[in-house]
């Protein structure tokens, strides 16, 4: 009885009816003034171009006075960048400034309009939307910043957050950036094991969770899955658990009930001032070497790009609905469903289902229901949308929807076409928008862009604010002109860029600025066309992109090479209708072994629990042997054609220990063919 009263005394204000009082009121960026300021941060005379322009030719003048009229700052900064002993890997921003991000997410509003809505939470029952308003969302997140104090976390200490998307877990994030702790966010879809390594790599003294979530109308054993986290985790103190549903969940002596703490915890909590360079959160993203990589940002070059991105490319306006449906244990979830939206004062709209729950028509019927304005999802929703057919999209009115966008990958030309044509009706602006974790928002989309500029379909086209993209060739020579193909590289330095890798800075530079020095290799390949646009091509390295999440082929091989009955391993990305890419896994087994079926199966089950099941391969093809040149390496790239059955256009292969493996390979790529498809 305690728990459930002290759990709707904190919850109680989500009972709130839709917009009381009339539709929440964003305002636009603020000034720096103490007092929240009142000189929004707009496009000058002559608009994009003389931006765009002044922020490549002068960036330190361009983002001195952008962020001074964006952020709300304790101490101003004296230096705009400073480059450190490795130049653009070691650039530092705002030196000097202190500030505190939950103060520019939340405290400004309440100043001015405390009962705007911050967020809305599409809960995974249908029809179920919950609003909060600023008033409501600082009052949460002072109260979990005071438990998290209670319990002796500080300025400094890493709180690893594993929740499903809500208001709590927002608040979660803030609480943590209040009081000068770091988050690092897991996706809540991510195995034990998984779990247990973020946290053991970044050193966590404390969890936030709930006891399960919901999905889809499943139910997901989110507290079960941390018990089994911690075990290996001794760095873990307390575990602060709270209810999504009312299903009990074992309680150890490290467990924390939160809501019941923070119903006696007081509701002001001191902002802790930060250094604009000390470090705000850490999320891991996989490499191509197979471990996990805890890509670090910090305050307020993190926090300004992602709120001018949100702003710009999306034309957010005050009294929008901004609708990014991704999950927070991802970047586009930290920059575009929390820290991009709440810094510039807008309403953020938290979707916990997924795009066919209970109907593929879930997306559309939350826009007509919501209203929302922006919608931003990933081109594997659409895609697998698309196959429902139109009358889902049709069944409910878009007219709110002014700009779509699509983001995690490239999104293909028939996806674009009916995200644009059927969704948008043909009117809606639509961004296809490229960036990375370790870019911290958006590099190169359509928008902004000089008014009504043609936007080519299928394509990221132009790049923001301070970014200057360059193509490099194989011998890291700048390729110049137009209609050309290369390695896409960013030629200086820019706010939002990752600092480091955890407790590993080398690998660091070793991942984005070794391979072309003096520049950030992103480590995708693209097209600069006739009119100087940047199409994004793929991946350069041993990185696979399944449904918008970057995972290491390394990582699913390290999973499987575990079976004592698989000495050897090699996974390739593909090309999949619906995900976009899917992995390939080429297995080799011990000669004794008999039943490959049941080895097949089990190593799914290594690969779901080792890391998560999206890790899964969608196909394992046995062979007798992979095809290693004489010093052992593993040509991939004959297996991708083998796959892609481009199998008639092998090119050298004379490199090779023996050339005849790819005749095997081939051959048996052919029969695992017919006996799939009969």
């Amino acid at each position: 009885m305690a728990l459930a009263a002290a759990r709707a005394r904190v919850l109680r204000a989500f009972s709130l009816p839709p917009h009381a009082g009339g539709p929440p009121v964003a305002p636009r960026l603020f000034c720096c003034s103490r007092a929240g300021g009142g000189c929004p941060v707009e496009l000058p005379p002559g608009g994009y171009r003389v931006w765009r322009e002044r922020a490549a030719r002068d960036p330190a003048g361009f983002w001195a006075e952008v962020g001074r009229g964006a952020l709300r700052w304790d101490n101003p900064f004296h230096t705009v960048c400073r480059a450190g002993p490795t130049a653009a890997a070691d650039t530092r921003w705002f030196l000097g400034g202190r500030l505190n991000v939950s103060v520019n997410c939340l405290d400004r509003h309440v100043e001015k309009s405390p009962d705007r809505v911050a967020l809305i939470w599409e809960r995974d029952e249908p029809g179920t939307a919950v609003y909060v308003t600023y008033r409501e969302l600082l009052d949460l997140t002072c109260r979990l910043a005071n438990t998290l104090k209670k319990y002796g976390i500080q300025k400094g200490d890493k709180v690893a957050i594993y929740m499903s998307v809500s208001p709590l877990s927002v608040a979660a994030m803030l609480a943590c950036a209040r009081i000068g702790a770091v988050h690092t966010v897991v996706f809540a879809g991510f195995s034990a094991e998984s779990l247990a390594g973020r946290i053991m790599d970044s050193g966590c003294k404390a969890v936030i969770t709930y006891n399960q979530g919901v999905r889809g109308g499943r139910i997901i054993e989110l507290k079960t899955t941390v018990d089994e986290a911690v075990k290996s985790c001794p760095s873990i103190k307390h575990v602060f658990v709270a209810q999504r549903t009312d299903n009990e969940v074992q309680m150890g002596d490290r467990d924390v009930s939160l809501e019941e703490e923070m119903a006696k915890a007081a509701s002001v909590c001191a902002p802790e001032s930060m250094d604009s360079e000390d470090v705000l959160f850490m999320l891991y993203t996989s490499g191509s070497t197979g471990k996990p990589k805890g890509i670090v940002h910090t305050q307020a070059g993190y926090l300004l790009y992602a709120a001018v991105t949100h702003k710009y490319v999306f034309d957010y306006q005050q009294g929008d609905v901004f609708g990014c449906v991704a999950d927070i244990g991802w970047i586009t979830g930290h920059s575009y469903v929390v820290y991009g939206p709440l810094c510039n004062g807008a309403t953020s709209v938290l979707f916990e289902s997924t795009p066919v729950y209970p109907d593929p028509g879930r997306y559309w019927e939350v826009v007509q229901r919501l209203k929302i304005n922006q919608f931003y999802g990933a081109p594997t929703a659409i895609r697998l949308l698309l196959n429902y057919g139109e009358e889902w999209v049709k069944k409910y009115d878009r007219s709110s929807l002014k700009t779509l966008g699509s983001v995690g990958e490239p999104i293909n030309h028939e996806a674009w076409q009916w995200f644009y044509n059927v969704v948008g009706e043909g009117r809606c602006t639509l961004v296809d928008t490229w960036w990375q974790t370790e870019t911290g928002g958006i590099c190169i989309a359509p928008r902004p862009s000089e008014e009504k500029a043609e936007i080519v379909p299928a394509m990221a086209m132009r790049p923001f604010f301070g970014i200057v993209p360059v193509l490099m060739d194989d011998n890291g020579k700048v390729i110049e002109g137009n209609d050309v193909s290369g390695a896409l590289c960013i030629a200086q330095p820019w706010p939002g860029m990752a600092r480091t890798i955890y407790g590993d800075h080398q690998r660091f530079v070793d991942a984005y600025f070794k391979a072309y020095p003096g520049y950030y290799f992103t480590g995708d390949g693209a097209y600069r066309t006739k009119e100087g646009y940047y199409q994004i091509t793929g991946r350069m390295d041993d990185v696979i992109n399944i449904s918008g999440h970057r995972l290491g082929t390394a990582e699913i091989e390290d999973a499987m090479a575990d079976h004592p009955e698989v000495p050897e391993t090699a996974v390739i990305g593909y090309p999949h209708k619906i995900k976009g890419e899917g992995a390939f896994a080429f297995v080799v087994l011990k000669e004794q072994t008999a039943h490959s079926d049941r080895v097949k199966e089990e190593l799914k089950t290594i690969v779901a629990s080792k890391i998560a099941k999206y890790a899964v391969p969608d196909h394992i093809l046995v062979v007798k042997r992979l095809p290693k040149t004489r010093s052992g390496k593993i040509m991939r790239r004959l297996l991708r054609k083998v796959v892609t059955e481009e199998g008639g256009n092998m090119g050298d292969v004379t490199t090779l220990d023996d050339p005849s493996v790819v005749k095997e390979i081939l051959d048996a790529y052919q029969k695992y063919k017919e006996k799939s498809s009969s």
